[in-house]
């Protein structure tokens, strides 16, 4: 029987959604308030449905809200949703495709896309025949209707489309798309080129039987009338530049010819589409060899797309020079993410950035896809994206200061890929540059900060007098200055120049802390939470120096009082925990007086976030999932307390159930807590076993089940608790040796295991070693050669030393484990700069008594000069070119184990 509305409840539905347009936030509350009543009624939906495509008579903003809730409700509830009512809404949606009204047929194709994603192609089997035959119609709003939904389809179900082999729905939609191409209709070969371009990336087999008929019907529609043909064109030919180069080569030069003509459309978005294809070229093999008789006419179209648009210069307030007294809209404000916790160790050499890692910090590498954005913050800016595709020349010679300001962008966009070629010109650049940063252009000045940011490592390695001092000193005054946008990007300079400076930035901290201290009264919302960061991130680079009580007096004060007024649920605690975890690390006990409020907040965090999750759990339709970004963030203050504090903790440790709560984190399903709780686990067994050693039993057990290096960041926190944990513990981590050293000496030998994660792994094992070596040491084989490169470029520092004399305690213990790959040990011991002097004395002892028993050989082997100076062995090897054979190494080895064991 057909399902028909009560005229009653219909009016009921109808007033509430004309009362849900109205924009009194109390009228709102109350309709959302009845509509999740109304939620608790099966046929509910069915009404949405019949006001969505049955009430024509109504008008069509309410119609299509009724759809869009309809939508969520699916969304949300579809599980639960009875099946007659299901039926009912499968059935209208498909009546509905063709309605006349098109905000109706955009509707119910969003409707159907959802119903699709939520119950799987599979349940709705007549939907894509239905469909599929749609398009056949002589009814322009069906057919246009059909594609419609048809092109949701394919972006949000495109791998389960690809994936069905049973039906294989493709081997008929990709032909049929490709026949629509043609259409008289543009809007019906924008979607039919949108729905194809859908399967490019993942080279569907449907679409690559059909490749040369998709590409001669790409070339039919190039030069379509309609912006959105031209933009899925360049679409297409982008992403098939990755796919399926070997059929665009006999056609790269006419492709080329019309990506230039795109780059230069006057539609924006066709322009910023084809600007893509210059950066998707840039990366293949070809690019020099098609590319370079066409970059004379490239160049300056792209120099073109650099500039400043008319409306760019309207929406970025270009005109407007001083805006610090504006107060900042919520909605400008971008969402922050807490990056959990990392413990990293410090290398011996600087990184590519110049920069050397410091404990609990993450490659600065991880952010390079941030660089960009920098340069250009604001999401209102229509064409953003070419200006950055479009950075790649500069015309010194305009006077103009959009051109000006386009071409200092140009010069920040080359920074990394060009640095060789500049470091002649920065000399004269980077005074010209620090001049720029007093601009009167807001844009200029803004733009300029960006650009020297890029070459700050240059600049810290000059005499400071000749450019680190002038451009600190502008980037500060820049960083009280009076346009909000300029602010911004001085102060995440400034926090790149830190990273490079470090504790060169010592002698000029009373300055610095004074400005930033200062922008605390100027700032508005959005920058105060970037004033943060470059306070946690000059505490990080310039670590105990700051604990004076000059500068303790200069900057906490401010930063306690923005912790006494933002309340619990406020994201802006964020920023500001991670700030004060790197202040609190750095001043040590200087945070002393600090310390006992900011550890009981971050207590209650965590026990907040803990709780609401349980509740969750138990009953999700009651209470919300909490945000565990508070949880995250608190974790990581307690770690920088912990190490800041060192043993001074211990009272505060005693007095709470942070043992306990660990305990939970740690089994938290969401990798960012567990990563968290690892760090902080380490920390404390530094500051205070005492209280950890009861929790063991229980603790390392899970750390061994998180030693899975898919989670690469749980994985390394996990690892170095365990070596932590195991130096506090001793002979007696023996028990627990089984549960992890598998794991361990699997990781090391994993191919492509991050860096950091390698040199963790291996300070760990040989920590376990250092304990237990009768445990470790017969599985020394498996493990040696990989340790050893692990550990050859890390500083010298106690991690280093106790790894080292954990290997050495397992080679006196097992000799034979290391013959073979003996070479590699030397490497490693040779990266040690001043070891202390009972380890060098093991060392002396293993080198000689290898030595003593191979001299020979020795001779003829390369000199090792580096040994040679530290050690008194007066020529090592290089490699072990004289024992390759196996009776070679068997003497090697058995002679070598006599020396040690007598």
């Amino acid at each position: 029987m057909e399902w028909t509305p009560q005229q009653e409840g219909l009016r009921e539905i109808l007033t509430l959604l004309k009362e849900s347009q109205s924009p009194d936030t109390v009228t709102q509350r109350a309709v959302q308030q009845k509509l999740e009543q109304l939620n608790k009624y099966p046929d509910f939906n069915n009404y949405l449905m019949f006001v969505l495509t049955k009430l024509v008579q109504e008008d069509e903003p309410t119609r299509s809200l009724s759809g869009l809730i309809l939508k969520n409700n699916v969304r949300t509830h579809y599980n639960n949703l009875v099946p007659s009512v299901t039926t009912f809404i499968k059935q209208e949606c498909l009546q509905a495709v063709g309605d006349p009204s098109p905000l109706i047929r955009a509707t119910v194709g969003i409707l159907i896309t959802t119903i699709a994603s939520k119950s799987e192609l599979q349940s709705w089997p007549e939907l894509l025949p239905a469909l599929c035959n749609m398009l056949d119609s002589q009814d322009y709003n069906i057919c246009e209707g059909a594609f419609g939904a048809l092109q949701k389809i394919c972006e949000d179900s495109a791998e389960a489309l690809d994936a069905d082999t049973h039906n294989r729905p493709l081997d008929i939609l990709i032909p049929k798309f490709l026949q629509f191409f043609n259409h008289s209709s543009s809007k019906i070969r924008s979607c039919a080129i949108g729905c194809v371009n859908q399967f490019i990336i993942q080279r569907s087999p449907a679409l690559m039987v059909h490749i040369d008929t998709f590409l001669t019907n790409l070339f039919n529609v190039a030069t379509d009338e309609d912006p959105e043909v031209r933009k899925n064109v360049c679409r297409a030919l982008v992403m098939l530049l990755e796919v399926r180069m070997d059929r665009l080569m006999p056609h790269m030069s006419q492709i080329i010819e019309y990506m230039l003509l795109r780059t230069q459309d006057s539609d924006e978005g066709v322009a910023l589409e084809a600007c893509e294809f210059w950066l998707s070229l840039a990366e293949q093999q070809i690019c020099r060899d098609v590319l370079g008789s066409h970059l004379s006419r490239l160049v300056p179209i792209l120099v073109r797309g650099m500039k400043y648009s008319e409306i760019d210069i309207i929406l970025l307030k270009g005109d407007v020079e001083e805006d610090e007294a504006v107060p900042d809209k919520e909605e400008d404000i971008r969402p922050r993410f807490h990056k959990s916790k990392t413990h990293t160790i410090k290398a011996t050499a600087p990184n590519t950035n110049g920069t050397a890692l410091e404990n609990g910090t993450s490659d600065p590498a991880d952010d390079d896809d941030d660089d960009y954005d920098d340069a250009d913050d604001d999401s209102s800016l229509s064409d953003w994206n070419l200006r950055k595709c479009s950075a790649a020349a500069l015309d010194v010679l305009a006077n103009e200061w959009e051109i000006k300001e386009s071409g200092i962008l140009a010069l920040g966009a080359i920074a990394e890929g060009c640095m060789s070629g500049m470091i002649s010109h920065l000399p004269e650049l980077i005074p010209y540059l620090i001049n720029s940063l007093s601009d009167r252009k807001a844009l200029v000045r803004a733009i300029t900060c960006w650009t020297l940011s890029r070459y700050s490592h240059w600049v810290v390695s000059q005499p400071h007098d000749a450019y680190l001092k002038p451009l600190m000193t502008e980037l500060l005054k820049r960083i009280l200055d009076s346009n909000k946008r300029v602010q911004e990007a001085a102060c995440s300079a400034f926090a790149t120049l830190e990273e490079e400076a470090c504790t060169e930035l010592v002698p000029y901290l009373s300055f610095i802390l004074e400005t930033l201290v200062f922008a605390f009264s100027k700032y508005q919302h959005k920058n105060l939470l970037i004033l943060y960061d470059a306070i946690g991130t000059l505490a990080d680079s310039v670590g105990h120096h700051l604990n004076k009580p000059a500068y303790i007096n200069l900057l906490m004060p401010p930063l306690i009082q923005k912790w006494n007024i933002l309340k619990d649920e406020d994201k802006d605690l964020f920023p500001l925990l991670e700030c004060l975890s790197s202040v609190a690390t750095a001043l040590q006990s200087g945070f002393l007086p600090y310390c006992e409020p900011v550890y009981r907040r971050c207590v209650s965090l965590v026990q907040q976030t803990l709780y609401q999750h349980m509740a969750n759990t138990q009953n999700p339709d009651a209470y919300e999932a909490p945000d565990k970004d508070f949880m995250i963030v608190a974790l990581d203050l307690l770690s920088g307390l912990a190490e800041g504090l060192n043993g001074h903790i211990e009272k505060l440790v005693v007095n709470s159930n942070i043992m306990e709560l660990l305990h939970h984190c740690m089994q938290d399903p969401m990798p960012e807590v567990r990563q968290s709780s690892f760090a902080l686990l380490g920390d404390l067994t530094k500051a205070c076993f005492q209280h950890v050693r009861p929790c063991i039993p229980d603790f390392l057990p899970i750390l061994g089940q998180n030693l899975n290096p898919e989670y690469i960041s749980v994985c390394n926190n996990a690892t170095w608790a365990i070596g932590e944990i195991s130096i506090k513990l001793g002979q007696d981590t023996r028990p627990y040796i089984p549960i992890v050293l598998n794991q361990l000496i699997e990781i090391i030998n994993k191919a492509n295991t991050p860096k950091t994660l390698l040199e963790n792994t291996a300070i760990t094992i040989g920590r376990l070693g250092y304990v237990c070596p009768h445990d470790v040491a017969p599985v020394l084989h498996q493990f040696v050669r990989q340790w050893c490169t692990s550990l050859r470029n890390i500083r010298d520092n106690e991690e280093k030393d106790s790894a080292f004399r954990g290997m050495c305690h397992m080679i006196s213990v097992n000799p034979a484990g290391v013959v073979p790959d003996f070479i590699f040990f030397c490497d490693a011991v040779a990266s040690w700069i001043s070891p202390k002097e009972d380890l060098k004395d093991v060392f002396i002892k293993i080198l000689h008594g290898f030595k003593a028993q191979v001299v020979n050989d020795f001779q003829v082997c390369m000199e090792f000069e580096k040994l040679n100076r530290i050690y008194g062995v007066i020529q090592t090897i290089s490699f072990l070119g004289g024992y390759q054979t196996a009776h070679n190494l068997s003497s090697l080895a058995t002679g070598w184990v006599h020396y040690l064991t007598v």
